[in-house]
């Protein structure tokens, strides 16, 4: 049974404020802040690393080159990156897997983000997991596979056709917190009638959803985000994996900016992100360690006005 409309669920966590949010004089434009970002209660920096590539083709079974995924994954954390997102149905178990071989004890600085709301077959399909009680294995199937006690934040990954009530799985999602299993509850995959039903409820530790230069139909749900202060998390930052054909990479401002600025579309396609909202955190993917130092450096990247003026 889900609560009663208006009832919110729980204890008050601590959420981003503008006294988070800094910026690093004559370096970057105004609205570029340059400070860490509280997700989960926890300072991250905004640049971090998404596992999701580790896995083999289509993030599922072993990576091509297990040596090399580990050393991807330890050369985000020595650079820096201190918010890793994940979940157990990438592989499944792989990516889990990997970031406990290649970090465990993790460092205290990191936080780990996580997932629940799918699952895979012995044969890769991706299958909605969407009932309470599959919520709750999906947690416990992510700290038995990370190696952890808690996991910082988990993200309710909601299906568009999911025929299981909103209040009824933050309900659960909200139980599991109150256990200690996890310590926020993040929302993915929701349109802005779910953010704000979940918002009366509970609080939220962020939101992950798809959000890129050639996919702004979600800007309604960054604009309660960003007002409310909540990351906002966009993933498929450089275009579906899924889709051969990328039509942020390959669009023609993207590339005419990238070549005026010396930079690579990756790396326009990034800044962009990062100069929408002070609160956006970045979790761009790869099992290269060329291109993880190539996402990283977009941090760096300044977009002039003749950029910002180009780009959608």
């Amino acid at each position: 049974m889900g609560p009663i409309a208006g009832q919110r669920l729980g204890r008050v966590i601590s959420r981003p404020t503008a006294d988070l949010i800094g910026h690093r004089s004559g370096s970057r434009p105004e609205s570029m802040p340059t400070q860490p970002v509280l997700l989960g209660g926890r300072p991250v920096r905004r640049m971090g690393f998404g596992a999701m590539q580790l896995p083999g083709p289509g993030v599922f079974g072993p990576p091509r080159d297990r040596d090399r995924a580990l050393t991807v994954i330890r050369h985000a954390v020595a650079a820096g990156v201190n918010h890793i997102d994940t979940a157990q149905f990438y592989g499944p178990d792989v990516a889990n897997e990997l970031l406990r071989e290649a970090l465990h004890p993790y460092p205290d600085e990191l936080v780990i983000v996580s997932k629940v709301g799918a699952e895979r077959d012995d044969q890769g399909h991706w299958l909605a997991a969407q009932r309470p009680e599959q919520l709750r294995a999906g947690v416990e199937a992510n700290l038995a596979s990370l190696g952890l006690e808690q996991i910082p934040v988990v993200n309710l990954r909601r299906h568009p056709d999911s025929d299981v009530p909103l209040t009824e799985q933050l309900t659960a999602m909200e139980a599991v917190r109150e256990e200690g299993l996890i310590g926020g509850i993040g929302l993915s995959n929701v349109d802005l009638v779910e953010y704000r039903v979940a918002q009366s409820l509970i609080d939220i530790a962020c939101v992950q959803n798809p959000y890129n230069l050639a996919d702004t139909s979600g800007e309604d749900v960054l604009d309660a985000c960003r007002s409310d202060g909540v990351p906002f998390v966009p993933f498929f930052p450089l275009g579906s994996a899924f889709n051969p054909e990328n039509p942020v990479l390959g669009a023609p401002s993207v590339e005419a900016t990238a070549h005026r600025l010396g930079a690579t579309p990756a790396q326009v396609a990034l800044a962009w992100l990062l100069h929408r909202a002070p609160t956006i955190l970045l979790i761009p993917g790869t099992s290269s360690v060329a291109h993880l130092e190539e996402n990283l450096a977009a941090q760096d990247l300044v977009l002039d006005q003749e950029a910002l003026g180009l780009l959608p």
